[in-house]
């Protein structure tokens, strides 16, 4: 078993991995949809466990919020780990009006507010995408679960949760930004940097716009369909 500062490895962690921000729902998926899923991280309660789907080895693990918090597990789940495919399981806020509550994004690009890119010393603004293999098998996934409520397109990895700037999100709207979060952009570039694939799935937990949102219950065991996705996709 390895261990780092931030993941003390207690059971085998898979080439394939969920991450939803909120540790317990990655709980929540072990316990409901993983077969003898095993504990294999409690550090800072980053929860993560291993079980089984459908025969195949699958891990999932909570990541936390922000930028900074991904970037460290997507780091060290790929460089120490040796994780291979990096699937977000999160939640967003969309800021366009034909977008819904419980609407289901698959983050085919992610622009930022953040300057995480700076690490790598590029001469010019780095575009951070969806690795294609898991964005297609994402689309036909749902396709075949019979999930329309999905929508494919670039979304906002922001680092400010409460903005100052009132017309930011209309500015944005604008460029057909479908929804904002806070961890893809530095989950792509991580995963690109180090030749990992990797996705975010995202189920719309407000709508911005029309002041509407989900409970923190339901955000936790409610967003089963981005579940199933992501389960049946690995």
């Amino acid at each position: 078993m390895k261990n780092t500062p931030h993941i003390n490895q207690t059971a085998e962690i898979a080439e394939t991995i969920l991450l939803p921000g909120d540790p317990l729902r990655a709980k929540f998926i072990a316990e409901n949809f993983l077969e003898n899923p095993q504990q294999f991280n409690s550090v800072r309660g980053a929860l993560g466990f291993t079980g089984t789907y459908d025969g195949k080895k699958i891990s999932v693990m909570g990541t936390g919020m922000g930028i900074p918090s991904i970037g460290i597990y997507s780091y060290e789940l790929i460089n120490v780990f040796k994780v291979k495919n990096l699937i977000r399981i999160g939640s967003c806020g969309t800021i366009q009006n034909d977008i819904n509550l419980y609407d289901i994004i698959l983050a085919q690009g992610a622009s930022t507010t953040s300057n995480f890119s700076y690490q790598f010393n590029l001469s010019g603004t780095y575009s951070p995408i969806a690795s294609w293999t898991l964005l297609d098998k994402a689309k036909k996934t749902a396709d075949k679960l019979d999930i329309t409520n999905i929508h494919v397109g670039n979304v906002l990895t922001d680092d400010v949760f409460y903005c100052d700037d009132e017309t930011a999100n209309a500015k944005w709207a604008k460029m057909g930004i479908l929804a904002i979060e806070m961890e893809t952009a530095a989950l792509y570039m991580t995963a690109a940097r180090y030749k990992a694939n990797a996705l975010s799935i995202l189920t719309v937990s407000d709508h911005i716009i029309k002041n509407q949102q989900t409970t923190t219950k339901e955000r936790e065991t409610a967003f089963t369909s981005m579940m199933n996705i992501a389960l049946k996709m690995a």
